[in-house]
């Protein structure tokens, strides 16, 4: 199966970028000096059509961070294309072992664009809470604690945009109209985080899915606050 290179750009809010156009999305993020991509999904080919789309959305910035929501390799192919930009890849703390024991293989048989270059990936890991800012825009990274999709799962939040980007928690492919007859756990989970989190979500920017307003979500889970 080809992976699709075909990059949908939409814009979230100033400065933020909906990178879909495939099964898989990323989010560009313009910060003063730089940009923060939020998540590198599938492989070289989906992530480097996704990093090209960021540049040119935000020109004249580099990809100085990308963020990876968990160690799926679905969801995690693509950061070795980043870390060829220079990004450094900020994930939950427990990948960190996993990711650096994977990245020291040697790739021979069939170089991808980090083993080209020669380089090596740095990264920056937290486990509740971690914060990226430039003094102007926020981005909140927050561990959805107690979701068996994955140990390490986490969402991002932009407080001012009032935004929430997540991964494989919701997947609004269809309109949500009504509150399914069984409630999936990763979602009625994702919902509980952003409670306890205190989060005030406008909108949601799924890395399945449309881009959709917080009332689905709401609707998804049956919730009535």
């Amino acid at each position: 199966m080809t992976t699709p290179t075909e990059v949908q750009v939409e814009k979230a809010a100033d400065g933020v970028w909906f990178l879909a156009g495939g099964t898989h999305h990323s989010v560009a993020i313009e910060m003063r000096d730089y940009i923060v991509l939020f998540e590198a999904p599938l492989g070289d080919g989906r992530s480097n059509a996704a990093i090209e789309a960021a540049k040119k959305a935000i020109p004249g910035k580099p990809i100085r961070s990308v963020v990876n929501t968990h160690h799926h390799f679905d969801h995690s192919g693509g950061l070795r294309a980043a870390a060829a930009e220079g990004a450094t890849i900020v994930t939950h703390a427990i990948n960190k072992a996993y990711f650096e024991r994977a990245y020291a293989a040697p790739r021979t048989i069939s170089p991808d664009r980090l083993a080209k270059a020669g380089g090596s990936a740095k990264f920056e890991t937290f486990t509740d809470k971690h914060v990226i800012t430039d003094g102007a825009r926020v981005i909140e990274l927050h561990h959805l604690k107690g979701n068996t999709h994955n140990d390490g799962l986490i969402v991002g939040y932009l407080p001012k945009e009032k935004i929430l980007l997540v991964a494989d928690a919701f997947s609004p492919r269809q309109p949500v109209t009504k509150t399914p007859d069984q409630l999936n756990p990763f979602t009625v989970n994702l919902w509980d985080n952003v409670k306890r989190f205190g989060l005030d979500v406008q909108t949601v920017v799924p890395i399945h899915g449309r881009m959709v307003k917080v009332d689905e979500l709401r609707m998804e889970v049956g919730a009535t606050n």
